[in-house]
């Protein structure tokens, strides 16, 4: 991301106070965990150490009888020390893992911090081994390194790479890609509004499977679903595609907006948009009615971890009548990510990046009823007396659309009528 994309740490830009130091985040290749889960036909095969490997059983909380379709390509002290050939070593685990799992269509071979420091070639490797197995199997690189990313930022690396794989569109009438992982039930949702909308043909990235790629050229118009995805967006720009300006579809008004969007770059008018969301929004305010009881005047904060923290804090304050004290996101993208910093109220403490310490420090004093943070911070805090919620359990939720604006509130309702509980 360039300088103009985004704001450099150190001072203050765009209403955000930036920080640098010592973080408290996930690494990129934990978003594999939710990635293997949606592509059925893909196997993610990280090149990296023993510690990789802990970390992706440790997040997935894989069963030993399990059989996912990720695993580790373990490099040992011989491979880090430059005294084995570490290509052979690969090609020897890739051929048996191939014969192993046939129905494997495309291999990622995901870079982490170990294969990165010592400049193993995943690309070339990538290219060798696809013409190794005569085009039975797609072999795809990119990078889950955590030297300089957040967990999220995996799954924006994961489909940069897929962008450039996309066949070029022979069609000269409007098609609509949405860009983000959801869950099977939330796009089928959409894909039914769409539908109903009159808005086709759409395509979701990624798709279910790899024969699913969908094509992309000048008269493609590339929809955000997740706040995560600008390289990925930028990578269809750089191939004619047309981003739709919009908001994430968090709660009612997001979604609305996110959908108002879509349909006016599509021609739909207003008026058919109403009639088509009139039921699912009238639910949605009956689901959401039993959480704001809860939430309604409570003070939250968020430590940066997702970059899904501003369009939730949005949904909440907005939506659910909670207070936002401080609301902190990893990286800041002007472009992409303005209209939901615009959204929040004045007073709300806005930070790019993380001193932990400092911010530590600083909602110790605060003390909101809420804090949404990683699983390395939530324990000790809650240790404090300060009630929690985990942010990766925001990732691998559906709460995206109309139908899960309830159950997002109510994610943010459970710890706090828990806490309540427990009192008693």
């Amino acid at each position: 991301m360039t300088q103009a994309d985004r704001c450099n740490a150190g001072g203050v830009c765009g209403g955000l106070a930036q920080e640098e130091g010592q973080r408290q985040v996930f690494c990129g290749l934990t978003s594999i965990v939710w990635l293997h889960r949606k592509m059925r036909d893909a196997f993610f095969l990280v090149v990296g150490s023993r510690t990789c490997a802990h970390l992706l059983q440790s997040a997935a909380g894989v069963m030993i009888f399990a059989e996912p379709r990720f695993a580790t390509a373990v490099l040992g002290e011989r491979d880090l020390a430059g005294m084995a050939d570490c290509n052979e070593e690969l090609d020897r685990v890739v051929h048996e893992l191939l014969a192993r799992r046939p129905e494997i269509r495309t291999l990622f071979l995901v870079g982490s911090c170990p294969s990165e420091v010592i400049k193993l070639d995943l690309d070339k490797a990538a290219e060798r081994l696809t013409a190794a197995h005569e085009g039975r199997v797609r072999v795809l690189p990119y990078s889950g390194s955590g030297l300089e990313t957040t967990f999220t930022q995996g799954e924006d690396q994961f489909l940069s790479t897929l962008a450039h794989e996309l066949p070029p569109s022979q069609e000269d009438t409007p098609s609509l890609i949405v860009l983000g992982t959801l869950a099977d039930v939330v796009e089928d949702q959409f894909r039914r509004l769409f539908d109903q909308l009159g808005i086709g043909p759409v395509h979701f990235l990624p798709p279910r499977t790899g024969a699913e790629l969908p094509p992309v050229g000048p008269e493609t118009r590339v929809l955000q679903a997740q706040p995560f995805t600008g390289e990925a967006t930028r990578a269809l720009i750089r191939r004619g595609a047309e981003r739709i300006d919009a908001p994430y579809p968090l709660g009612i008004e997001g979604t609305r907006s996110w959908l108002q969007a879509a349909a006016r770059s599509f021609g739909v008018s207003d008026e058919r948009l109403e009639t088509v969301i009139e039921a699912p929004i009238a639910r949605a305010q009956a689901a959401l009615e039993r959480q704001r009881e809860v939430l309604r005047d409570k003070r939250i904060t968020f430590l940066p971890d997702s970059q899904l923290e501003l369009p939730l804090a949005r949904f909440l304050s907005v939506e659910c009548g909670m207070q936002p004290v401080e609301v902190a996101t990893p990286y800041f993208d002007r472009e992409f990510h303005g209209r939901e910093r615009d959204a929040l109220a004045e007073g709300v403490r806005l930070v790019e990046g993380q001193d932990v310490d400092a911010q530590l420090d600083r909602l110790r004093e605060d003390r909101p009823d809420l804090t949404v943070c990683g699983l390395g911070l939530a324990n000790p805090l809650e240790a404090e007396g300060l009630r929690t919620k985990w942010s990766i359990e925001l990732v691998f939720s559906p709460i995206q659309g109309f139908e899960q604006a309830g159950d997002l509130a109510e994610l943010f309702a459970r710890p706090l009528v828990r806490h309540e509980t427990l009192k008693v």
